[in-house]
């Protein structure tokens, strides 16, 4: 079985009929389907050439209507704006009525240990319900409006103390500004997709050995950067974290299935992060 724990309905043209033909040319058997929820102000306008022009974000009703094509073949998620009085009620409603499993995808301007983010996040624990988060450092655009910079998260020191605040709740680490950690350097900080050897001392790997309740998935040019840039470390890191992380593409193509094919892996860790990690995350390991 092959899960694509990370990925949207509508991104980059994809309606149900392309998802479902996309997932059957790459043989994947789930997708997990994640919204993005973010006032307008915060939306950079280089995303209406990925999402349908006029709208802002991903919406919970994308989710739903891809999700309905297939019931069998998604994972649905949903996180509110988590600066929304009403952020905890709508997530509970639509994990009530909706059966969505995965509060995903966490994409805003907003320190991952905002005091309202917390409260989201234990009664995400408390629903048995993951979060995937998007980290981007304010790396300048090169443009002084709408904005100078696009961050989301805040930075990794923040992401940390949202970790370690709520050990109930899984978090699913992801984006540039994560996976840029891997390496011990402060790359992070000024590029967005560093390449080249990686140092020792990459962060990634401190927090993934200290915090049980963090994940990671591999998905986007930042996930297969991560891991390819330096291919005998990445294969060494893929082993050594191989209960921790999941097969994702946030696209469409098959980039890093073929990375993992080039590595040879033994099938064990294949499978663990091919789906069972994923499996195991939500109550389906078999």
């Amino acid at each position: 079985m092959l899960i694509d724990a990370h990925n949207h309905p509508n991104w980059h043209g994809h309606d149900a009929d392309r998802i479902l033909a996309n997932m059957e040319e790459h043989g994947i058997d789930r997708m997990w389907l994640f919204t993005w929820e973010v006032p307008a102000t915060d939306y950079s306008p280089t995303n209406h050439r990925v999402l349908p022009p006029g709208g802002v974000g991903i919406p919970l009703q994308d989710v739903l209507s891809v999700g309905r094509a297939a019931p069998d073949r998604f994972v649905l998620g949903y996180m509110p704006d988590v600066k929304r009085p009403d952020a905890i009620d709508r997530l509970k409603a639509a994990v009530e009525i909706h059966g969505i499993r995965v509060a995903s995808e966490l994409k805003q301007r907003v320190p991952f240990d905002d005091p309202d983010a917390l409260d989201i996040y234990h009664f995400c624990g408390e629903q048995k319900l993951p979060i995937t988060i998007h980290l981007d450092y304010p790396i300048a655009t090169g443009y002084r409006y709408p904005r100078p910079n696009w961050w989301y998260g805040g930075s990794l020191d923040s992401f940390e103390r949202a970790v370690a605040a709520c050990p109930e709740t899984i978090f699913i680490g992801h984006a540039p500004g994560f996976w840029a950690h891997i390496s011990g350097d402060d790359r992070a900080l000024t590029e967005s997709y560093p390449n080249g050897p990686v140092e020792p001392g990459g962060r990634v790997l401190h927090l993934l050995d200290t915090y049980p309740n963090l994940y990671a998935d591999l998905s986007a040019g930042s996930g297969l950067t991560a891991i390819s840039r330096d291919p005998a470390f990445g294969r060494e890191f893929l082993v050594r974290y191989q209960d921790r992380l999941l097969f994702a593409r946030d696209y469409f193509d098959g980039r890093l299935m073929a990375f993992l094919k080039s590595l040879n892996l033994e099938p064990a860790v294949f499978d663990k992060i091919a789906c069972r990690n994923a499996q195991r995350l939500l109550g389906d390991a078999e």
